[in-house]
């Protein structure tokens, strides 16, 4: 009752408000000031600082570079089957099963509308009506930088305005089609295993957004806006960085079902970037 009561509070909180105090907050630089926030950001969430590239905390410039930490690559190696899609981020799974009907399962009984969740794209939500998703949840202390399950060619991208509810379990299992209200941007890409959407959804204190072709992406807009890149040939290779998340959110993956998810993605489980994600049908 006390979770559903605190999940309840999102819908009176200011999202969008509180999120660009963090975006101001996250990219403070003066050294004194940016040190202490980094160690207390720390103290709560514990990062394997082993693991990074520069294992320093305070060499980085600001909270929001630390965040966006790039990993040894050793530390993540890749699922040796090239058939097989990688797990895009490190994380925690948080539903993972097949889209029944063009509904996507939530928690607890919840569904929503695959046809919400793409910005009403009818050719979209046809495509992958009776495909497969993972929707795959990254806490504060994980690593924030998202990459390619598979080499596939960027056919377009949907950003799509909306709340900033947090995406913690709690939440997610109390406020209805939480995923299809929350901000986000649908990336379209086509592979050699068929179409593949990844979605990048946004949350409370998320500051912004971003990919490898678009840069920073606006949070601001208060309407649908859609970019063509189908003449652009944009590829990107199997395991390259798309994107990155500044503070942490949700990526949801969709397939055909020309991919099957893999076993050990499922409900609970803590997931590694390069771990296997699908396999072909």
């Amino acid at each position: 009752m006390k979770q559903k009561i605190l999940a309840l509070l999102f819908y009176i909180l200011p999202h969008h408000a509180i999120s660009q105090l963090m975006f101001i907050g996250a990219r403070i630089r003066w050294t004194p000031a940016k040190n202490a926030i980094i160690r207390i950001y720390t103290s709560l969430n514990p990062v394997k600082m082993h693991e990074a590239v520069e294992e320093d905390m305070f060499a980085y410039e600001s909270l929001n570079a630390f965040f966006t930490r790039a990993l040894k690559p050793e530390c993540r190696p890749f699922d040796d089957n090239p058939d097989n899609w990688l797990c895009p981020v490190d994380g925690e799974v948080s539903q993972a099963q097949a889209i029944e009907n063009g509904r996507v399962f939530q928690a607890k009984g919840q569904s929503y509308s695959l046809l919400e969740l793409v910005g009403g794209d009818e050719e979209l939500a046809e495509i992958f009506k009776n495909g497969n998703f993972a929707t795959l949840y990254l806490s504060p202390r994980d690593y924030h930088r998202i990459h390619m399950p598979t080499t596939g060619t960027l056919k377009r991208m949907r950003y799509i305005p909306g709340r900033l509810f947090s995406v913690a379990t709690y939440v997610v299992e109390n406020i209805p089609r939480l995923f299809a209200r929350n901000e986000r941007s649908v990336c379209y890409f086509e592979t050699e295993q068929g179409p593949m959407v990844m979605i990048l959804v946004g949350a409370i204190n998320v500051s912004a957004t971003e990919t490898v072709w678009h840069g920073l992406i606006d949070s601001e807009a208060k309407k649908i806006r859609s970019f063509d890149y189908s003449d652009q040939d944009i590829v990107l290779q199997r395991g390259d960085e798309m994107g990155r998340f500044n503070l942490g959110s949700t990526v949801i993956v969709l397939s055909t079902d020309r991919m099957q998810i893999d076993e050990k993605i499922t409900g609970g489980n803590e997931v590694k970037l390069g771990q296997c994600l699908a396999k072909p049908s």
